[in-house]
């Protein structure tokens, strides 16, 4: 077996049931280092069993390269990939109708891997195309693009649509709402890329009457397509309360500007919790299920949302990603 594809595939099962960041890094920093050595050095200390002096490799990836090079699938990646033979939520039906995700990650701001890993993964799980949204520059602690290195990325995903088609990476970002609803780029790059999700990242404890008022700015934006994980909450480790707004205005605020209500899948967000997915579901908002994905692995986290959506009574037609890249890019432009 390739071993950089071994090490590829242990990184994406490790990322996909949520093993920590170092254990990532280490089979993924071990696929590149085995990508770049010269020709025949390999197998020669695999014979010699010299792998572990190449600095950045380590006993567990060294027993997977070695595995990889002289008998096949290393025994690594059968544990890992026996143990998620099965989806990692329920949601199947509305899993199987998704045709995108509209939120990832990339090592150009917060993510770990470069834009085509991300999008040769998406391809792997049957995605028809993703949206490349990374962060906005106010947030540097996310490496937020500025305007140069987001016009920079533009001709990048360019150049990757012609060697990936007819899988189609849409342009776009996570913008953040700024305090006064205002968001973080410039009008004339937020009109050029194909997907805005705007989100709340700072001052999550803003006092109820406030913080309604700047997601209301926000959602009335032209730009604003999606309203990403609308509460901040974090369910899991130390966890995060809920940023407090008036759900109900915000809520019809998406439907009378056409602002879809992100469901994120991300297991320590789950976001919005399920009594503010019925009232939005109740008043008539339209959802976009994503990842948020930082990873390649986590692109495999849409059935988390997918059930949760399915459980309020969420069917495939209000989901925006259940459409075409051409029919989710008709719908955007329809609405501004």
């Amino acid at each position: 077996m390739d071993p950089v594809a071994a090490l590829k595939q242990i990184a994406l099962f490790l990322e996909r049931s949520g093993e920590p960041t170092y254990k990532v890094r280490a089979f993924r920093k071990a696929a590149a280092i085995v990508a770049d050595l010269p020709p025949g050095e390999l197998d020669k200390r695999v014979r010699a069993g010299t792998l572990t002096a190449l600095p950045g490799i380590g006993k567990s990836t060294a027993a997977a390269i070695t595995e990889a090079v002289t008998g096949g699938e290393p025994g690594y990646l059968t544990k890992l990939t026996e143990g998620a033979q099965g989806p990692v939520a329920g949601g199947a039906q509305l899993r199987a109708a998704l045709r995108g995700d509209c939120h990832t990650h990339s090592d150009w701001s917060d993510g770990g891997s470069p834009i085509r890993e991300m999008a040769e993964a998406a391809i792997a799980l049957g995605h028809e195309w993703m949206a490349l949204t990374d962060h906005s520059p106010r947030l540097k602690v996310a490496n937020g693009l500025s305007a140069e290195r987001l016009r920079r990325q533009l001709e990048v995903v360019a150049e990757l649509n012609v060697e990936l088609a007819p899988f189609l990476i849409l342009t776009g970002i996570e913008v953040d709402i700024l305090l006064d609803g205002g968001l973080d780029q410039t009008d004339e790059l937020l009109a050029e890329v194909d997907v805005v999700v705007a989100s709340v990242h700072s001052k999550l404890r803003m006092p109820k009457a406030e913080m309604t008022e700047r997601m209301l700015t926000a959602v009335a934006n032209p730009h604003t397509d999606i309203l990403g994980h609308c509460t901040g909450r974090l369910v899991t480790g130390r966890g995060r309360p809920e940023s407090t707004f008036d759900a109900e205005s915000v809520f019809a605020a998406c439907v009378e500007y056409g602002v879809a209500v992100e469901i994120n899948s991300r297991p320590e967000r789950l976001d919005p919790p399920r009594r503010l997915l019925s009232l939005a579901a109740e008043i008539g908002c339209q959802f976009a299920i994503d990842t948020d994905a930082h990873a390649p692995g986590q692109l495999d986290w849409l059935p988390y949302g997918c059930e949760r959506a399915e459980e309020c009574g969420i069917g495939a037609d209000r989901v925006i990603n259940s459409r075409t890249a051409d029919d989710l890019l008709t719908g955007i432009a329809s609405r501004k």
